[in-house]
């Protein structure tokens, strides 16, 4: 993501802080200039850029703190509120509820990549076992019928579309009475796209949202359009009650960081942002998050989320044998099968603090993967359980891997070295009482210090430093704890209510 450079310059930023001996006025005003221009590069508006300075210097007044306060946390934690303050505009989105038909309605400009966002958007809620159908009511460009329509074959979802009606008010109006009497959850209408001086595109967009009258008003705004995008959310606005925003493209354009703030702007919250062309590159937004990954301090909830998503279960045989400190070269094989279900390597790492540089990362961390798993599929069984992998796989046994797997027998070796890192992890793993860290009042008070430490003492030095040392490990602990929780409280709930879940459990112990 082309945002992840003004994310570095932040920490630049930040660093001279961090690094002063001394924090006097003259590091904070050093800090506070080189911020405001990382965010002018990103094309964040100059007001907008001028107003937080002018609030961070009344927030940090050095003379007001007391003798050994924590001035450089202290400055951390404003600059991150501010940011946060640039991004989030503390309206709620919409949010679809089950057991009614969610009707919602697509706007945007020409180009903005409204139509593959609108397919994005159905898989997205599809994954998560609704029920959804796309209406096209794009009747001004042609393609698009046959667009959406390819898209949604693609992604297996539900289309309503016609080459006959030319009234795209008709058949927005007739798709989705259609889809509420067949039941589906979810029903999007993607309109055709058009500029804020287009008044009679802007005419037939008012009089399809009185003929659907929809829950939600999505506007889809290409990020390249930099600030821009203040307007023309505006001039939306004023034509339809825009309910949320998505903002796409946000992998290919240094603009990225003018059309997040411009849109927060207009008090219109961003609920999703597109990061590529693939349907999977579409991730929900949330300003704290999004921050955070921003910054390398990962997207622990996100990262859970995908765990769930791709069906790994933590409680498994695997992770239960992880526990106890034993790792084999088949645990790892099927360690790194779960990871491949989790998606492309680079995305999955930028979620994790402080792994953006470590072994599985950059743009052919999946490829090393998959030439990692296919060694391993010439390994025989004894030598995928030996429980010593360094003395079992001896020359002998590596030129015979290697010529198997039509591999470099480098390449072996350096399987065995990665191995060797993942060993000596699981190793001090065994040390930890991680049911204690299940719960998120054990990482509280003295207690929660000793089974932090215990942890710390299992990473790696440069990973424990990006995380932010103790205490951001402990705070990343914290999380995982909280939604692990929650997840149990939904699944309690579900039961109660008699969902589907619990019916599902009973079939499969049968």
């Amino acid at each position: 993501m082309v945002l992840a450079e003004l994310g570095g310059q932040i920490n630049l930023a930040l660093a001279k802080i961090a690094r002063a001996t001394v924090i006097d006025d003259a590091v904070v005003d050093e800090m506070m200039n080189e911020l405001c221009k990382a965010l002018l590069v990103a094309d964040v508006n100059v007001g907008l850029v001028k107003e937080m300075k002018e609030t961070m210097k009344q927030k940090i007044s050095l003379e007001d703190m007391a003798q050994g306060f924590n001035k450089r946390k202290y400055i951390q934690n404003v600059v991150y509120q501010e940011l946060k303050g640039l991004l989030d505009p503390g309206v709620k989105p919409y949010k679809p509820i089950r057991g009614m038909a969610n009707v919602i309605m697509f706007v945007g400009l020409q180009g903005s990549g409204k139509t593959t966002t609108c397919t994005k958007y159905g898989l997205y809620y599809k994954t998560k076992g609704w029920k959804v159908a796309l209406v096209c009511a794009d009747t001004f460009r042609a393609g698009a019928y046959d667009q959406l329509k390819q898209n949604c074959a693609k992604a297996k979802i539900d289309f309503y579309g016609s080459l006959t009606e030319t009234d795209p008010v008709v058949i927005a109006k007739e798709g989705v009475e259609k889809k509420k009497a067949e039941g589906y959850d979810i029903i999007i209408v993607d309109t055709s796209g058009r500029h804020m001086q287009e008044a009679a595109l802007f005419a037939e967009m008012e009089q399809i949202q009185e003929a659907v009258k929809p829950h939600d008003i999505v506007f889809t705004m290409d990020s390249s359009i930099g600030q821009t995008a203040h307007e023309q959310a505006l001039a939306f606005k004023r034509a339809v009650p825009v309910g949320s925003v998505i903002i796409t493209k946000l992998d290919g354009h240094a603009k990225g960081g003018g059309a997040l703030s411009a849109v927060a702007a207009t008090r219109s919250p961003i609920i999703f942002i597109g990061t590529g062309e693939h349907f999977q590159d579409f991730k929900a937004f949330d300003p704290n998050t999004f921050l955070s990954q921003l910054l390398g301090y990962g997207d622990v909830s996100g990262l859970m989320e995908v765990i769930k998503d791709a069906g790994i279960d933590s409680k498994s045989e695997l992770y239960q044998r992880f526990s106890e400190g034993v790792f084999t070269l088949r645990d790892m094989y099927e360690h790194l099968q779960n990871m491949m279900k989790m998606g492309p390597m680079g995305k999955i790492m930028e979620m994790l603090p402080g792994m953006g540089q470590q072994m599985f990362s950059g743009e052919h961390s999946t490829k090393r993967l998959k030439v990692y798993m296919t060694i391993m599929d010439s390994m025989t069984d004894k030598e995928l359980d030996a429980d010593n992998v360094k003395k079992f796989l001896t020359i002998e046994r590596q030129v015979r891997i290697a010529q198997g797997s039509g591999r470099g027998l480098y390449e072996v070796r350096e399987l065995m070295a990665a191995y060797q890192k993942f060993e000596d992890m699981v190793k001090k793993m065994q040390k930890l009482d991680l049911k204690k860290l299940e719960n998120p009042a054990a990482l509280q008070g003295k207690q929660g210090v000793q089974q932090v430490t215990q942890l710390a003492q299992a990473l790696d030095p440069q990973v424990l430093r990006q995380l932010g040392g103790m205490g951001g490990l402990q705070h990343m602990m914290q999380q995982l704890a909280i939604n692990e929780q929650a997840e149990k409280e939904e699944k309690k709930e579900a039961r109660k209510s008699g969902g589907g879940g619990a019916k599902k459990d009973k079939k499969k112990k049968k």
